[in-house]
């Protein structure tokens, strides 16, 4: 599972002093669940999770990923995470296959767990037809997905993906939504950070709206339409960050 408490990240910048990009968030994930979080370009989705994934280092509070503390044990906790980041790159002169088998080498799997877990992935995110071609030859959706299989190759209990459909087709973000449901399903802790509404309703067990780097409101689909008083996912946002004019100064 994932618990975070108080997490709090600050940078200093020249012209504007100390920022805020995470401050004082705290939440859980349980396994079996997707928590959701929901807000703009900015709003700190990207630093939260690069804290739980240990990529940064918290400024205050703390977090415990897969039962291993981010701050004192952080080859723990990325030994049992996969995250999935917009910015990463692949190596175009790699294939696929060479592409996900050297990740899959770097995370200590043998090569016939490599080749057994590769097939499956490859099997639920239709990846069969490219496997073999080099990646600077691939689309946005065959990159996502050779990225998606990267990550995950050596079937981490927590998963974390950052915007996953950023830039996709709409048939190969539907795929990659269902990837993500049957990771739920089988008993994955998922946290899946977006901006998309849509997906959110359509996945998330949990939802927690960030702005500013802070936590403005969580719960289920339903608590959060009947707090605010809203059907609709995009006006509960709206309320829960302070208005249009708070959305719109973001």
């Amino acid at each position: 599972m994932i618990e975070a408490h108080h997490l709090t990240k600050t940078f200093k910048d020249k012209k504007r002093g100390v920022i805020s990009a995470v401050d004082d968030v705290s939440f859980t994930c349980q396994p079996g669940q997707i928590y959701g979080l929901l807000g703009a370009n900015g709003a700190g989705k990207t630093t939260t999770l690069r804290l739980l994934a240990t990529l940064l280092k918290p400024t205050s509070g703390s977090a415990k990923v897969a039962g291993y503390d981010v701050g004192s044990e952080p080859e723990a906790v990325r030994a049992n995470v996969g995250f999935l980041a917009a910015s990463t790159a692949l190596y175009g002169r790699l294939t696929a296959r060479e592409m996900i088998a050297y990740f899959g080498r770097l995370n200590g799997m043998s090569d016939d767990a490599i080749r057994a877990r590769l097939k499956g992935l490859a099997d639920e995110l239709g990846m069969h037809d490219f496997l073999d071609r080099r990646c600077d030859k691939f689309s946005t959706g065959m990159k996502q997905k050779t990225s998606i299989a990267r990550t995950l190759i050596h079937d981490p209990a927590v998963m974390i993906f950052d915007e996953p459909t950023l830039g996709l087709d709409v048939m190969t973000a539907r795929s990659i939504v269902k990837f993500v449901r049957e990771c739920r399903n089988r008993g994955k802790t998922v946290i899946y950070s977006t901006h998309v509404m849509s997906e959110v309703e359509k996945l998330c067990d949990t939802i927690g709206i960030i702005h500013n780097g802070r936590l403005t409101a969580e719960g289920t689909l339903a608590q959060l339409q009947e707090r605010y008083r809203e059907r609709d996912l995009e006006e509960v946002f709206v309320k829960a960050v302070g208005g249009e004019a708070e959305v719109n100064a973001a």
